[in-house]
This record gives C-alpha cells, structure tokens and sequence, in this order.
C-alpha cells in the first residue's frame, strides 16, 4: 500500500512532502507531485505536514480519487 497525492496539489506543489519522505519517494511531475506507490514505506510523514490537505492512504481514497493512484503509476513507469 502507498500513499497517494489528489487533487487539492494540482497547482499548488507546495513541497513540504518531499522534504520529509525519508525514502525519496516524491517527484514533482508537471501539474503536481507524485508518490512512487513501488517506494512508499507508508510512513505517513508526507501527509502529516501537506497544507493542503491532499495526500491520503491508498486505502482511504474515494471512487473519485482512484484516478490520482493511476496517474502515480504512470508517472513513474513512464
């Protein structure tokens, strides 16, 4: 399981979760960032300092938030 960044970053890329992934897990991609599910330890330190509330555990994502795992996936297999 991994964390997953939704839509509140779009725009925003505020930063504060990279600083603190202790696995370097996220990369910013062109409209926001992203989280290697492959890499995530699931620690929980990127979603506890995001200020905009937009990252969330794999398991918590609504139907309408699956989209944002997806495009995770393809960011970092491409």
């Amino acid at each position: 399981m991994a964390y997953v960044i939704t839509f509140p970053c779009q725009g925003e890329k505020a930063a504060e979760c990279v600083e603190v992934c202790p696995v370097d897990c996220i990369a910013e991609g062109k409209d926001q960032f992203y989280i290697d599910p492959d890499i995530c330890i699931d620690c929980g330190a990127c979603q506890a300092v995001c200020p905009v509330d937009a990252i969330f555990h794999e398991e918590e994502l609504l139907d309408e938030d699956m989209e944002y795992f997806e495009k995770a996936r393809k960011f970092f297999t491409s």
